[in-house]
């Protein structure tokens, strides 16, 4: 009987260690506000007072406390922006900021009386805050373009944005290595990112950066399109080509001159004669014949 006792017990300590060494995970975005759960709730017939309760932040930065129904603690770091649920312990925090990313634990201890104080529970809670980056803006400056390929960088670029990015990139969803990357830290510990790939396209291309920050993502999808300027430079004739047909030209314009100034000379001298011949021609024309009986008459008489 002692023996299942005793195993009981162990059972129900190392059921409340790992309840009491459980990490709940919350995430939020700065300017949001949210909830930090505690792992007890007062029951219906008793009193915050029979309670005292931390909010820690790591090991030593006290958030909110309450000992006897009363507000103990004042951090001015988050005065105006915490409140504490007086059932369950909740610690609402209003509005996020980035610095309040971290661990944090529930403290909660029962004061009875004329008897020593307890720890009811140990919540561990791991806040992570974000902070959303701007859209991407994707740039493209062409460099050199020939008939075959056009030369570009296309540049990436957001800001604003917590905690630090991963940025990729893809080139009809196929992902590519960035040539450069750069990203820094401002004074309000917001990340601003910038990354450049150089490109030689042969084809028109669909390019896609994205910024993927604590489970949330923002991306930009740009057309790069291959500049058609192609230009075949003329290739000028021979020499000798242009000397034979300078001489055909010639020759042609020299055939039309010619026969501008003599042709209608000639064409003149058929088609009009003298007034003279003419009259003769017609008179000639217009003899009537002499029949044949007349001379036999004539020559006998």
């Amino acid at each position: 009987m002692r023996w299942w006792l005793g195993l009981g017990l162990f059972v129900l300590l190392y059921l409340s260690l790992g309840y009491a060494l459980e990490t709940k995970v919350i995430r939020s975005k700065m300017g949001e506000k949210v909830g930090l759960p505690c792992c007890h709730e007062i029951p219906s017939f008793e009193s915050l007072q029979n309670y005292r309760i931390y909010w820690q932040k790591g090991t030593t930065e006290v958030v909110l406390a309450y000992a006897k129904g009363k507000k103990i603690s004042n951090n001015e770091r988050y005065d105006n922006r915490t409140e504490m649920d007086t059932r369950n312990f909740t610690l609402w925090i209003s509005p996020v900021e980035i610095l309040d990313n971290g661990s944090y634990r529930c403290v909660v201890q029962e004061l009875k009386p004329l008897q020593n104080s307890y720890v009811v529970c140990v919540k561990h809670v791991t806040f992570f805050v974000a902070a959303d980056f701007s859209k991407p803006n994707v740039t493209a400056e062409e460099f050199a373009n020939s008939c075959e390929s056009t030369e570009m960088m296309v540049t990436c670029s957001s800001h604003g944005g917590f905690p630090k990015p991963k940025v990729s990139g893809a080139l009809n969803s196929k992902p590519v290595v960035w040539n450069a990357s750069h990203v820094s830290e401002s004074s309000l510990s917001l990340y601003n990112v910038t990354a450049q790939l150089w490109l030689s396209m042969t084809e028109d291309i669909s390019f896609t950066c994205s910024i993927e920050y604590n489970g949330f993502i923002q991306s930009t999808t740009l057309l790069l399109r291959k500049t058609n300027d192609c230009v075949v430079p003329a290739v000028p004739p021979p020499h000798n080509v242009i000397i034979a047909s300078s001489i055909i030209i010639i020759m042609f314009l020299l055939a039309l001159i010619l026969a501008a100034r003599y042709l209608p000379r000639h064409v003149g001298s058929h088609c009009c004669k003298p007034q003279d011949s003419v009259e003769e021609d017609v008179k000639e024309c217009t003899k009537p014949p002499t029949s044949s009986k007349m001379t036999s008459e004539t020559s006998s008489v």
